[in-house]
């Protein structure tokens, strides 16, 4: 599992559009709205799942 970062997910908006983009490439998904993290079981490279926020307009960073 990969946790992300993702600092600028503020709101339920943010957070749905973030676990839309991200469910198509992940087997399991947690969106933590209020730490603005996601913890994710990846199907891809996680370089996909950091490409898929940024095409949204949610940069990411890996936290290790």
């Amino acid at each position: 599992m990969v946790t992300l970062s993702v600092p600028d997910m503020n709101c339920a908006h943010c957070q749905a559009s973030v676990e839309s983009a991200l469910k198509p490439h992940t087997s399991k998904l947690e969106v933590d709205l209020q730490g603005r993290k996601v913890h994710a079981e990846s199907l891809t490279e996680v370089e996909k799942l950091l490409e898929a926020l940024s095409d949204i307009g949610f940069p990411a960073s890996v936290e290790s």
